[in-house]
């Protein structure tokens, strides 16, 4: 019988442009080939193949994303691994013992693109579903050794507006304050951009409190559309 794995694979090899693959490996920087397939019919194939499933346990569910995951040779197969894990009959498993399902896809994706749509999406609904213990296992991510674990925690209330938990926002952040990674404080300027669509006067007033510790880069992307430094301190 065959597998989901493998009429994922098969479908996006049948929509796949060759032609593309190398500019878009190079663009990722990514030691993981691409088929060719863009974002586009991507997101088609994946929404035909994955519209009829339902899952009677959250088990079979990880099951199919992890296999996909795991077993991956062409990165798109790990975009339809995230696809997989957010459809709609898997809403009712974005609870926190999935959390290491992601913990492994984030840790060994390890680039951007994987990290910042599991974060900002998956995170987030497990956040809301549980809060409290979305908010320990965050704060904990938060001062891992893992940056990409970092760079979730920081980006995993991106969706959140006005309902945004500031003392965890800020907790996942501080930890990173000092780092010269690039990638944490670029996560760090673009959690406050977003959440100064909410309160701009409060993030003006946490980048003027923390100037000297907040990278240019993170300040510039913090106060991109509430104008500038000026009010910054």
């Amino acid at each position: 019988m065959t597998t989901l794995a493998e009429t994922v694979r098969a479908e996006l090899g049948a929509v796949a442009e060759p032609a593309r693959a190398p500019a878009m490996q190079a663009y990722m920087k990514s030691a993981m080939p691409y088929l060719g397939v863009s974002a586009v019919p991507l997101r088609a194939a994946c929404k035909r193949l994955f519209a009829d499933l339902a899952y009677g346990s959250r088990e079979e569910w990880q099951s199919d994303v992890l296999t996909l995951w795991r077993g991956a040779a062409f990165r798109e197969e790990r975009y339809a691994a995230i696809a997989l894990s957010g459809i709609r009959a898997a809403r009712a498993f974005q609870r926190l013992d999935a959390l290491p399902m992601y913990e492994e896809m984030i840790v060994t994706g390890a680039w951007w693109d994987y990290v910042d749509t599991i974060a900002a999406q998956r995170l987030f609904d497990i956040l809301g579903a549980d809060p409290e213990g979305m908010a320990s296992a965050m704060r904990v991510w938060a001062q891992d050794a893992d940056l990409w674990k970092r760079r979730s925690a920081i980006l995993c209330q991106l969706r959140a507006g006005k309902h945004t938990d500031l003392d965890l926002f800020y907790a996942c952040i501080a930890p990173s304050l000092d780092s010269q990674e690039f990638f944490l404080r670029k996560a760090i300027g673009w959690a406050l951009r977003q959440y100064a669509r909410t309160d701009p006067a409060e993030v003006r007033r946490y980048v003027a409190a923390n100037k000297k510790r907040l990278s240019p880069l993170s300040r510039r992307e913090a106060l991109k559309r509430i104008g500038g430094e000026q009010g910054a301190g």
